[in-house]
This record gives structure tokens, sequence and C-alpha cells, in this order.
């Protein structure tokens, strides 16, 4: 009797599991935020053949049977995070050269430059990152000293924001550079009749074309490399904000292989090799790759002073900043997008620039429409213009880390009412009840966590400034959530497969050891995350979670 009873017990056992469906992953015993319409929470996770099958709570234990199932103890699952705005190639290639971020003077740039040119047999010296507003002397340097140090070797060095270098005489003679080169959308600093190796926004490009570019295994290397950083950091998605065909495709044909498993949006430089291969002939979307858009630059960068703008810097009264790209060419790029239902993302960060694009954008579009044209970076627009962004649909692509990096002299280059109207977030939310947020990375840290930072304490990690800076333009924790996840999916047109964990869309998701929506502001900076997840696959753990 008793081996009858086992038996039946076994046999009901057998028969419930084989009615339970098969899948690939469940994840249970966790905090969900899927980001829904509702922003409901969940405990319990299914997934399968890269998508989400099933969010709910610990019930749907008794429905599915997985391969794997992942219980993480209470730890916090959010939806993959995307980077709307950055330079994901363009980082990847910097891996290459010397990491200037944080210095904090000339000097000890040049020491970096020399213990880094004693173990390398490159024919450049390249570095990225330095910010003279970070040191005691807060003006441009001149390259003299590089001049006695490296002589016969060229140096390029690209400020933080990419939009000025200071490069040596050698550099300067190579691209044939001297006191009365001129060239459109840029500036070559003068003085005594004479260069002093700082070039500004289009100049740039006079050298860097001459740069060596590296070889296709190397490109490969940094690529996956740059991709490892990304994954760490918790991106399942990037925007990456102007891209050549080359490079678009040497990406693509990665993903093809499946040796990248990165996700891209690419938004095309304005070249015409790129308007023919992609442009032309519709979106391009495959299962990591998507071209939808065309990227172009109105002004130049505040730190550097080429933004253009209304009104000249305060601290520099004869300058206005800089138009980069000649407006009719503009127009002329935009009306082409317009015709083969391209997006248009043009970064503007002076009030002119944004001013001149929003009435460019507002010629060619419709009052309402869902083309979904965004100005990257809008950070300083003019009380009178910020209207338009809703009258036009238009979309603020800002990036939040933007503010705290600049608040320090923010105020100086603009003066204090115009600074009212800066990094108005909150504002600019308010014109389409939407927007989505980017890193700018490698013009900022990489981790999306410290843009949700900036968002809602709008400080720096140090608590400064106490009260936060011009919080009346922060964002709340959902708003900051959704505008690097649902939104961020809405402004590259994939909201209808990722940045929500619902069913039927993509397993992209990121699990963190603390609770972005609840821990104190301080703690934001020091969240880890543990484990990210693209398309139901594993592309990075922590070690800490099974």
């Amino acid at each position: 009797m008793k081996n009858l009873i086992t038996i039946l017990i076994i046999l009901i056992s057998v028969s419930c599991n084989s009615l339970k469906e098969k899948v690939d992953l469940i994840v249970k015993n966790a905090t969900i935020y899927t980001v829904d319409s509702g922003f409901s929470k969940a405990t319990a996770m299914v997934v399968t053949n890269g998508e989400i099958v099933a969010v709910g709570d610990e019930t749907l234990l008794s429905e599915y049977e997985a391969k794997k199932e992942l219980n993480l103890k209470g730890k916090y699952v959010y939806p993959g995070l995307i980077d709307a705005h950055c330079h994901f190639y363009g980082y990847s290639m910097n891996l290459r050269q010397i990491d200037l971020r944080g210095t904090q003077s000339f000097d000890a740039i040049l020491e970096k430059l020399q213990l880094w040119n004693e173990t390398h047999r490159a024919t450049w010296i390249l570095g990225r990152g330095w910010d003279q507003n970070d040191w005691s002397v807060k003006k441009f340097p001149t390259n003299e000293v590089l001049n006695k140090l490296f002589p016969e070797k060229p140096v390029f060095l690209r400020r933080v924001d990419g939009h000025a270098a200071i490069v040596n005489d050698k550099a300067l003679a190579i691209a044939g550079i001297d006191a009365n080169t001129k060239v459109d959308g840029g500036e070559i600093i003068t003085e005594n009749g004479k260069p002093t190796g700082i070039l500004i926004d289009n100049a740039l490009e006079l050298v860097s074309q001459h740069i060596d570019a590296p070889q296709l295994s190397e490109k490969v290397k940094y690529i996956n490399q740059g991709a490892q950083n990304c994954y760490a950091a918790g991106l399942t998605t990037v925007a990456d904000a102007g891209l050549f065909y080359d490079d678009i495709n040497l990406i693509d044909s990665m993903q093809r292989a499946n040796e990248l498993k990165m996700q891209v949006y690419a938004m095309l430089s304005p070249t015409e090799k790129n308007f023919k291969q992609f442009m032309e002939h519709g979106v391009y979307r495959t299962k990591r790759m998507h071209v939808h858009s065309v990227k172009l630059y109105a002004d130049g960068a505040l730190g550097s002073r080429g933004a253009c703008m209304i009104e000249p810097y305060s601290d520099d009264p004869d300058n206005y900043g800089l138009i980069i790209t000649n407006p009719e060419k503009m127009e002329h790029i935009a009306r082409r997008a317009f015709n083969h239902d391209y997006q248009v993302n043009t970064h503007a960060i002076g009030d002119s620039a944004n001013r001149l694009i929003l009435d460019l954008y507002g010629k060619i579009l419709s009052e309402k429409n869902d083309r979904r044209w965004r100005i990257e970076h809008a950070q300083v627009v003019n009380p009178e213009d910020i209207h338009m962004f809703g009258k036009y649909d238009i979309i603020p692509a800002v990036n939040t880390t933007h503010a705290t990096s600049d608040m320090y002299w923010a105020g100086e280059r603009l003066g204090k009412e115009r600074l009212k109207h800066a990094y108005a977030y909150k504002d600019l939310l308010q014109q389409n009840g939407w927007l989505c947020n980017g890193s700018d990375f490698p013009v900022e840290h990489i981790d999306p966590l410290y843009g949700f930072y900036a968002a809602v304490a709008r400080q720096d990690f140090e608590g400064f400034p106490p009260d936060g800076f011009q919080m009346e333009n922060s964002l709340n924790r959902v708003e900051a959530l959704k505008a690097m996840t649902i939104w961020a999916a809405k402004s590259i047109f994939e909201e209808d497969r990722k940045g929500s964990l619902e069913p039927g869309k993509q397993a992209d998701f990121v699990v963190l050891d603390e609770d972005i929506m609840n821990i104190d502001f301080e703690r934001i900076p020091k969240v880890k995350n543990l484990a990210t997840f693209i398309q139901g696959e594993n592309v990075f753990n922590a070690d800490k979670v099974k």
C-alpha cells in the first residue's frame, strides 16, 4: 500500500511538471520595476527565446519550468538601461589613447604624456579628457612646453567635450596650419601672430584627418572592450551620435557574427555615402543594429566658448560662439531626411543655436507629428523659444550630468539671468510630457546611474551644492528612470521592443544591489550593477548573481 501511494505521488508530480510550460529562465525573489504604463512592481519574471513571457509574483513558478532559475534574494531588477546619446564607437577607439580626465593642471598632463611616451612607440601622442575649468588657472594652455618635450612627434589632445584640442607645432606643420589659416565653423587661436596650439570645433579636423586610423584588428579589439565596459555599467542599448558608413558596417558585421551583443542605434554622420547606403534605402534594422536618423551639429560647446549665444559670453564680451554647420546646408539635409522618413537629431547648446534649430524644424514639421526629431543637449534655451518643443513635438535629448559638470563655471559664461534658463530639464520635460537622457560619454562618465543621480539630486558626489543646483529643474525618480528606459526607447523608435519589462518585449534587464528608487540621494552613485542581460543572455555578471 505504501509503495502504491509513493508511485501515485510520483505520477502526480510528473504529470504536474509535464503541464508546466518549458522556458529558458525564471527570475524570482526579486523587486522588479517593470516601468510599464502603471509603473508596477513584480517579484518574478519568465524569459524564453530572449523575450519576456510573463511578469508577476511567485505563482508563476507553478506555471513554468525553466532551464535555469535566478534567485535574486531580494535584489532589484530594472529594464536594461539605454544611453540615448553617447559616442560608443569613439569611446571605444579612445581606449587606445591617454586618459586625461581629472587632471588638475597642464603640468599634470605633460607628466602623463612623458610617462606614456617612454613605454609606447606610437607615431602620434593622442589623448582626451582635459578641462581647463578644473585647473587653478582656468584658461586655455599654450603649446610651448609641448614643443620642447616633443619636437619631432605630433601631439593631439582633445578637450573633454571634444570641441577643442591642443596640438604641438609638429602637428600644426603636418596639417599646414599657420596664423593665416581660416576654417568655417572653427577657430585657430593665435597670440602675437602665432598659433597657440588651441583649435576650436571644425579646426580640429585639419589635424585629426592626418592621424593614422587603427587597424581592423585593433578596431574589433577596442569595440569589444568598449562593449564590455558598457555591459558592466548596465547599458543594454546605446544611441551613437554620429557614425560613418564603414564604422556602422563594422559594428553590424560583429553583431551578425554574434561577436558583439551590444545593441546600437546609429545616427548617421551627414555624408553622401551614408545617405546613399542607408537613408535612400529607408530604415535599416536588424536584431541589434538600427539606423533611422541623421546627426547634425549646429554649434560648439559651452566649456570651450563655442556654443552659439544670442548675447555674448559674460566672461568674453566679444565672443558669441560659433555656428559650425551652414544653416542652409542643415535645412537641405533635414528636408532630405524628412522625405525619407528619417529622424533628425541636431546638437544645439547655446540659446542662439537652439533658436536656429527650433525655427528650422518648425519650417519642415507639422505642428502635430510623430517624427520624433530631437535637439541634442538643449542646454541653454531662451524662455521665448521653449514652447516650440511642444508645438512641433520636438524631443529634448538631454544630458543630466552636463548640469553637474558645468555648474561650477556655467554662471561665469552665461551670467546670472541666462543661467536660470540653462539645464532646464523639468521645463523641457513639460513641453511634451517626456524626454530622453544620455551621458554623452566619453564627454561624461559611462555609468548611467551618474546621470540618474544628476537628474534627481543635481549635486556632485560630495553633495555640492547642499540644496542642489537649480532644483526647480530637477527630475523626480520616476521621470529620471523613464528617461533612460522607456522614454529613451521611444526616442529611438524602439519602445515596442524595449524600455520596460512586459510580456512580448526583449529580456533586456539589469540587477542592482540597492533600490535607486528609494535609497538616499548620496547612495545612488555607489550602487553596484550585479548583472546585465541582453535579449535574455547574461553578458555581465559581478559573480554575486547565480
